[in-house]
Parts: structure tokens; sequence; C-alpha cells
């Protein structure tokens, strides 16, 4: 009888094996880990490396599964994603193949992405990047300017979500004054997380700095675009910790070129950044590589999580079936 295969990919960090127990699953099955991705100009390179699996484990929404892809990998029989969205699995196409995929839905804290958030934003209040560099360059504080203070200052919230409320919390905790606003917002549920509800308009012309915590759609995909980064004072930071493709990414280039604000971002349009990418070359940013969620606890939940719906799929009773008509398949 031939070994269950299961590929782990989209492990650019090398993490996997270290933040999960994978035990039960590796005395069920063969796990081969892969540090890599599989974007939309790779499908040939996916079904080289892919197409005598079994299973696959997907990290968010890293690599994309079409289904020209998904039809070249006979052998596939569950998807087993991490997060609750899969915006580059044609799952349609995997219902038609009768292969189930999988969320990890519910337990995973807002603490991480929020963390990251308030780490960019004092990282660029206080141009903790550019000390770094300028110590490491033999200099001292030459070179660098001023920071400011974020006590007393004015935070707006675009997304008073689970994680936008845990931002919140921590704003207020360095005594910031905070509104918010999203698009089904009331001015009740600001209050409940200490924030004032304001237009959106508003906040982007009041607000020191902005942070964003929606999820990306239709009805937010460039949602921040230029008349937004207008209205913007002068020397206010950007945080965006969500998506990349929420925010118009020219004309934030174009508003970070004028010098009128500050970006402190975990997220683009295109991830990995291109080495061509304007961002890395502007000196009024901070720049992570999408790192918001991976905590050693935090991708410990997805893939502890993930690793349960195999064995619940191995078992043959599937949990967290995205997909449900594929069972009957």
């Amino acid at each position: 009888m031939t070994a269950i295969r299961v590929a782990v990919i989209d492990d650019w960090q090398r993490a996997a094996h270290q933040v999960a127990d994978w035990s039960n699953l590796a005395a069920r099955a063969e796990i081969k880990f892969i540090h890599r991705h599989y974007g939309a100009d790779a499908e040939q390179d996916a079904v080289r490396d892919l197409k005598d699996f079994d299973i696959l484990l997907l990290t968010r929404e890293r690599s994309r599964f079409s289904a020209s892809l998904i039809d070249h990998l006979p052998r596939l029989k569950m998807l087993s994603l991490t997060g609750t969205r899969a915006p580059n699995v044609d799952q349609e196409a995997c219902t038609r193949r009768g292969i189930i995929c999988t969320f990890t839905t519910g337990g995973h804290s807002p603490a991480p992405a929020a963390e990251m958030s308030l780490a960019l934003l004092l990282a660029a209040a206080r141009k903790i990047p550019a000390g770094d560099a300028a110590i490491r360059a033999g200099k001292f504080q030459e070179g660098i300017p001023p920071g400011i203070n974020l006590e007393g200052r004015t935070l707006g919230i675009v997304g008073l979500g689970r994680i936008g409320i845990y931002m919140a919390r921590y704003a207020q905790a360095i005594g910031m004054k905070i509104i918010a606003w999203s698009p089904n917002l009331t001015p009740e549920k600001a209050r409940a997380a200490g924030a004032e509800h304001v237009e959106k308009d508003e906040l982007f012309a009041q607000a020191d700095a902005v942070t964003i915590h929606l999820v990306l759609g239709p009805r937010s995909r460039g949602l921040v675009g230029a008349a937004e980064l207008k209205r913007m004072k002068k020397g206010a930071i950007l945080v965006n910790t969500s998506r990349g493709p929420i925010v118009d990414e020219k004309a934030l280039i174009g508003a970070l070129r004028e010098g009128r604000i500050f970006a402190a971002l975990d997220v683009y349009d295109t991830e990995p950044l291109p080495p061509d990418n304007p961002f890395r070359d502007l000196p009024n940013t901070v720049l992570t590589p999408h790192v918001g969620f991976t905590t050693v606890e935090g991708l410990g939940d997805f893939y502890t999580r993930a690793i349960g719906n195999i064995l619940a799929f191995l078992d043959g009773h599937p949990t967290n079936v995205a997909n449900p008509d594929a069972l009957a398949r």
C-alpha cells in the first residue's frame, strides 16, 4: 500500500517543524517541508514538486492554486489551509475533483497582528530603523531626526474589529486619543472600545497616525487612495499590517516621495516584495516582510489546527471543511 504523502509548503521562515508537534501525523504519513511558495508564475514548478503528494498544507494566502494547477495534481485529496480565507485557491475546482479543503477556524488570538502594528508605529515614531542602521555603520545620533511622542496624539483606527480593538487598548495604555471608522461601525461599538466614531475623511484629517485593520475584499480594495493620503497631516504615520491592496500602492508611493507622510508596512500588493519595488528605496518607511502573524504562538496554533484537520481527514471524519459539497464526491 502506498504511504500517504503530505507536503507542507509556504514555510518561508523554516519554522513549521519547530512550532508544532508533528509526531502523530508523522506516524501515519510521510511529511516533507518545502520552504517556498508557488505564485501564479510558478505552476510548472508546483506540478513538478507536488504531483506525488496526497495532502498539501498551505499557509494563508501565499501560494496560488488555480483550476489548471489542481487538475495537474493527480494524487491530491486534501488541502489543509491555515486561516479562514483562501482567495488564492480555486475551491470550485477542488470540489469538482472531490478534494477537501479545510480551514483553521477559531482559537487564534488577535494579539500577534496587533502587537506588530504597535511595534511598527513605535518604530516609525522613534526612528528605530534609522538608529539601528547608524549604530551598525559606526555612527551615533548624527543624521537621525528626533522622533515624536505618541502620548497625547491621535490614533485613527480603520477597522475596529478584533485586531483593531486590541490596538485601541494598546493606544490607550500609552495615552493616545483614539478615533475610528469602518463601513459598519456604530458610535456605540466605538465607545465600547474606548474610541470616538468619526467619518472616514475626518479620521484621515485628524489622526497623527492611522492603522488599518480591515479584511481585504471588494469593498476594501483600494479604500485608502490618493484622496485619503492627501488629507493626512504632514508627518503623519500610516501603518498597514492587514493586506497591501487595501491601500492604493501607486498613490502611497507618490505621497511618500513627496515626503508628506511616513509609512510602516508589513504587507504589499505583491509578496514577496519585488527587488525593484520603490518602497525599498524610500527613507520615510519602516518595512517588514509580512510577519505580523508569524509568532511562535501564532504559527504554532495555525499548524496545530491544520495538523488536526489532516488527522481527522485520515480518520474519515473531516472537520472544518470549507467546501462541504466535495464530501459527496
